[in-house]
């Protein structure tokens, strides 16, 4: 059984056939689209490029009995419980996402998760719209950057510091702060908001922004809180080992619902990432066939803004150096976290070369050299230390 019909569901499913487990398999989804890409959302179909993400349409090739529109509602002893049915399990994988997080207050808002609110957003957006976005973290960023283009009047509300300072930290997330003026954006760092009203945004401390549409973009939370009462121990998503084992018997985690024990990190790790979602799935079907992998990725994650190709590698939590590699002024630089004399992490713009060099520094786990790393001429992979 598989609760969950995105990405990490159906890479679920297709890594279990691919090992040759012939069994049978429930697929269950909250939506009734079948299971489609969501990095193109915000990027290719707001910009008009592309209508239809969807991953697979020949699902019944897999020969699952797949359920959509079945959002799960509840588990008990050995049985997943839907708003049609119950469905009783010897296995189950945990792959239900994640939603996004509403501000408060009556006017309406739009959020970007889902290829339906893609679509009804894109068929607003047209020059001379005025449209805020609460929120300058990835989402945010991508939603400006394709506002601007098809001619709105954007202005981005950030109650942080900077651009992407929860992702990345302040000091970093600042450098992205010039692009929005350059695409035409009105950047308010510092700002939080009120309530959502008819007609604009009540801002804290009084003020007022009017918007024609305003669109929510401060973040998902792992959708997990129908798994009250299951006991299924959650910790910002469901808590697992480092084989994506839930603390129940027979229940893996994958995705974005997933809190993975990391190794290499040595503390519970949670990504929103294209990337986790494609490859946990892989050590999720070996270990229900019976396997012991462990996964333990470099995360990576990448974002366009604004004309520019941002690639993120690692985690920089409990970092205790930043190293920039060029002018972070220009159009391609390069940050780098160190912990310990390692590479922790590393953010590129433009550069991904450094990007793949840095990614498999970080795997190696060696110490590199600080003026080499800080060297644009130098290759990342030249200065680690042997």
């Amino acid at each position: 059984m598989i609760a969950g019909a995105g990405l990490a569901g159906l890479r679920t499913l297709e890594e279990l056939r691919a090992r040759g487990y012939g069994g049978a398999v429930t697929l269950i989804g909250a939506e009734t689209r079948p299971p489609y890409d969501r990095p193109p959302l915000s990027k290719g179909v707001l910009s008009g490029a592309v209508d239809d993400t969807t991953l697979r349409h020949d699902l019944s090739a897999l020969g699952a009995d797949v359920r959509l529109g079945e959002p799960a509602t509840g588990l008990g002893d050995g049985v997943l419980r839907t708003g049609r049915g119950e469905y009783p399990f010897d296995r189950l994988v945990l792959a239900t996402g994640a939603v996004p997080v509403p501000l408060p207050g009556p006017g309406p808002q739009r959020m970007l998760r889902t290829l339906d609110d893609a679509l009804s957003l894109r068929a607003l957006l047209r020059p001379g719209l005025r449209l805020a976005v609460v929120g300058a973290g990835w989402i945010g960023a991508e939603l400006a950057t394709a506002a601007a283009a098809r001619g709105c009047q954007v202005t981005v509300v950030e109650a942080g510091p900077a651009p992407l300072a929860a992702a990345i930290g302040a000091e970093a997330g600042a450098k992205t702060a010039p692009w929005y003026a350059a695409a035409g954006v009105e950047l308010r760092v510092g700002a939080g908001v009120s309530s959502v009203q008819p007609g604009g945004l009540a801002l804290a401390g009084g003020q007022w922004l009017p918007a024609d549409e305003i669109v929510t973009a401060i973040g998902i939370r792992p959708q997990v809180s129908w798994l009250a009462g299951s006991g299924v121990a959650v910790d910002d998503g469901v808590k697992t080992d480092e084989q994506l084992r839930a603390s129940a018997p027979g229940i893996f985690a994958a995705g974005d619902c997933a809190a993975f024990w990391s190794l290499r990190y040595r503390r519970l790790l949670r990504f929103e990432h294209w990337d986790v979602a494609l490859r946990a799935p892989a050590v999720v079907a070996a270990n229900l066939l019976g396997g012991s992998e462990s996964y333990d990725p470099v995360p990576y994650f990448w974002s366009e803004q604004f004309g520019r190709m941002v690639q993120y590698a690692g985690y920089h939590g409990g970092a205790d150096q930043l190293i920039w590699r060029g002018d972070p002024a220009g159009e391609r630089f390069a940050a780098c976290w160190l912990a310990g004399g390692k590479l922790a992490a590393v953010l590129t713009v433009g550069l991904p070369r450094d990007l793949q060099q840095g990614r498999r520094v970080i795997a190696s786990g060696q110490p590199v050299d600080t003026a080499g790393l800080a060297d644009p001429a130098v290759p990342v992979r030249d200065a680690v230390l042997r």
